[in-house]
């Protein structure tokens, strides 16, 4: 048994430090983004709620090992509602690092590569909800603990040696609807993972969704947020006597509904929560001395918002939505359309009073758009959702929520605490959307997070910490119990490392 172990622990030391070396490679090769792009493939189940349907698709992802060590957890990092090219450098590698566990990423559903059918009509995203990504999540927890070349020889051992089984810890992480999904694991399966962080997890489905854009006027502060609702007047005014004029002047002329014109401009100024100077030094500058607000919001929205911000203004019109064959990256928004129209909502309507967007982004627009994009009888049932779910009155254990104070999604998260579910605001005047594992501002990435740009870095790191000690204490709660020698976990990692190679 000793020389056994011996040699596996060789054996695996090589395969880390080879894996290292490729990783290097390909960091040099220019993807320091992502620790890893390489691609793997399952076969998970179409329908896990169906006992006759057993079809199956193939479904992507990730896993990084360089910083794994015998025994240590797996770090399982949930994928939301985009295309999953890879597992991001961002501050969960840090604590990765730190607690010398292998990293797992599955890429959601239906987005990116991972999509059960060709075409993504309104009966094929049937199978497109919450509930089933959980599923996926559980099947892929236990596939990956139990794949292994290496499993029935540990298996053999444990009955030979009578040595108990063993397995790894797990831990979930995500950020926004990811972060609602890990939330959502824990509490649906904690039997599967130690705890979760769930970062700006939006875990309440709203109707009208009014607080969005209240915080959006407190994060800008009272000149940006007059200077705002005048641009919105403005245009009002404007698409009224020369529609064609002032969508041009955007660079959105290809948006014919006004709705979704001005859906673009709202959603422009929402970037204030974390990176409210970007926006609102222009526009209050242009205020004081008498400049034309509309053409330096224009101006904002062209070279930031859809220039460096990467935004695109084909999201926002509702005949590409319908496209029931876009591209890979392009599916998600209408993926995620769907997920709104059907389940959570989160309709970001104006307020009846001091409102910084269009009073035309009202539930009437967001429930037409539901109907136009996808048919007759879709709209979002978030009773059913919260009642399924819990909302922020969520009944789980081990979850930590983190939220920035300038970000309007906070108001679908948890902000509450408990001692089983902790709960930390970030303050700063750049805190946002995932603060405490993308630093500041959240987009372009910050390597590992790093939150030096941050108004207030003590504050994330405060928070860092309490998240530190949060999943220590819970590892080492649930650890499994093994013998005391170089035992069974190197072979899950051995068997791993080689099924990868």
């Amino acid at each position: 048994m000793k020389a056994l172990a011996g040699f596996l622990s060789l054996l695996l030391h090589l395969l880390l430090l080879s894996a290292a070396e490729s990783r290097r490679l390909h960091l040099h090769l220019g993807s320091s983004a992502y620790l890893t792009t390489e691609e793997h493939w399952f076969n998970q189940t179409l329908d896990h709620f169906s006992p006759i349907d057993h079809r199956q698709f193939k479904q992507r992802f990730y896993e990084f090992l360089d910083y794994y060590q015998d025994g240590g957890p797996i770090f399982l990092k949930i994928c939301g509602e985009s295309a999953c090219n890879g597992i991001v450098d961002d501050y969960i590698s840090v604590l990765a690092n730190k607690f010398g566990a292998a990293l797992v990423s599955l890429e959601h559903r239906y987005y990116g590569k991972s999509s059960p059918f060709k075409y993504l009509t309104t009966e094929n995203l049937r199978f497109l909800s919450s509930k089933q990504a959980l599923f996926d999540l559980a099947v892929f927890r236990q596939y990956y603990q139990l794949s292994t070349i290496l499993f029935v020889l540990q298996e053999y051992l444990n009955a030979k040696y009578n040595l108990s089984k063993v397995e790894n810890s797990w831990f979930v992480f995500g950020v926004s609807y990811s972060g609602a999904l890990s939330a959502w694991f824990r509490l649906k399966f904690p039997h599967l993972t130690c705890g979760s962080l769930a970062s700006s997890a939006v875990v309440r489905a709203i109707y009208n969704f009014t607080e969005f854009d209240k915080q959006i006027g407190e994060s800008a502060g009272a000149e940006c947020k007059a200077a705002l609702q005048e641009v919105t007047k403005l245009v009002d005014e404007q698409l009224q006597s020369n529609g064609s004029s002032v969508k041009k002047l955007f660079g959105a002329v290809l948006l014919k509904d006004d709705g979704d014109f001005l859906y673009l401009l709202a959603d422009a100024a929402v970037i204030a929560y974390g990176n409210p100077d970007v926006l609102c030094s222009p526009l209050v500058d242009a205020k004081k001395n008498g400049k034309d607000l509309v053409e330096t919001y224009a101006s904002y929205v062209k070279d930031y918002y859809l220039g460096q911000f990467g935004a695109s203004v084909l999201t926002y019109d509702q005949q590409h939505l319908k496209n029931t064959t876009p591209g890979v990256e392009e599916s998600a928004n209408r993926l995620w359309w769907f997920q709104v129209c059907t389940e959570v909502a989160y309709f970001q309507v104006a307020p009846q009073n001091d409102s910084i967007r269009s009073s035309k982004i009202d539930t009437r627009y967001h429930l037409d758009l539901c109907k136009n994009v996808f048919g007759e009888g879709i709209y979002p049932d978030v009773d059913m959702t919260n009642i399924y779910y819990g909302g922020t009155k969520i009944a789980g254990s081990r979850i930590i929520f983190t939220n920035g104070s300038q970000d309007p999604w906070r108001h679908a998260s948890k902000q509450t605490s408990s001692p089983d579910l902790p709960s930390y605001l970030i303050k700063c005047h750049n805190c946002g959307h995932g603060t405490d594992l993308r630093g500041c501002p959240q987009s372009p990435l910050n390597i590992e997070g790093n939150a030096e740009n941050c108004t207030s870095p003590e504050a994330v790191q405060k928070v860092r910490q309490q998240i530190i000690e949060h999943i220590d204490l819970w590892l080492s709660e649930c650890q499994s119990t093994g013998p005391d020698d170089d035992e069974p976990d190197l072979f899950m990692a051995a068997g791993r490392m080689i099924s990868s190679a």
